[in-house]
């Protein structure tokens, strides 16, 4: 089992309106994609959230091709969910990511995150499906693997992202308190249980550390 994390970027002048509605509108600064259901062949139901103004949002969103409704609750200041009813047939580069997306033997997991002009996410599955997943992707989709391994968990717990070696550092400092305030361990103690060098530890916990921030701030912040 591979795990793929991949950033993609649709040739602006063919990417579907409500891709670019989703990823390069003014009226959503991100946009995430919860879940979804395929249903038949012709149409489907997926659930967002979207950093961004609600009304001018859903006004866009219903008079973009492809799409058949838009179901819009407030989640929050400057923040609400989006149920939307598609109909992906209607749009032939959206029809060509949807199939490419749906094969079997691979996953993509939630939350899909549309920002930037650019839709990164993670899928799982054997080697050879996703290899021919990548292998599937239109020509107006330029896709860039960020990152490709074994898979450690879902992306939205972020000590899965961690190497065994940093997650080890980090447990071990968790143990000898060097969290605590004031800390009561040093690089030094940590290394000493690690059975490395003190400059090697740190470094496990600097990758651990800002592995985990960015994972805690995924809402937030890119990359």
């Amino acid at each position: 089992m591979k795990h793929l994390r991949l950033t993609s970027r649709p040739d602006p002048e063919r990417a579907p309106a409500f891709f670019e509605l989703l990823a390069a509108s003014p009226h959503a600064s991100e946009s995430r994609l919860l879940d979804w259901n395929l249903g038949p062949a012709e149409g489907g139901t997926l659930l967002y959230a979207v950093d961004g103004d609600p009304d001018a949002f859903r006004e866009s969103a219903t008079d973009t091709p492809g799409i058949e409704s838009v179901d819009v609750e407030p989640a929050g200041e400057g923040r609400f969910h989006m149920l939307v009813d598609a109909r992906p047939s209607a749009v032939p580069l959206l029809r060509r990511v949807v199939a490419a997306m749906t094969r079997a033997g691979m996953v993509v997991l939630t939350p899909v995150v549309y920002r930037d002009g650019t839709v990164s996410g993670h899928i799982v599955g054997d080697a050879a499906t996703l290899q021919a997943t990548l292998d599937a992707a239109p020509d107006a989709v330029d896709v860039t693997v960020e990152e490709v391994g074994p898979f450690r968990g879902p992306p939205g717990t972020p000590a899965t992202d961690l190497s065994d070696r940093q997650r080890e550092a980090v447990l071990v400092a968790l143990e000898l308190g060097y969290y605590d305030h004031p800390s009561e361990t040093t690089h030094e103690a940590i290394a000493a249980e690690l059975d490395c060098a003190p400059s090697t530890a740190s470094e496990h916990l600097k990758k651990a550390e800002a592995k985990l921030v960015r994972g805690g701030l995924t809402d937030f912040v890119q990359g």
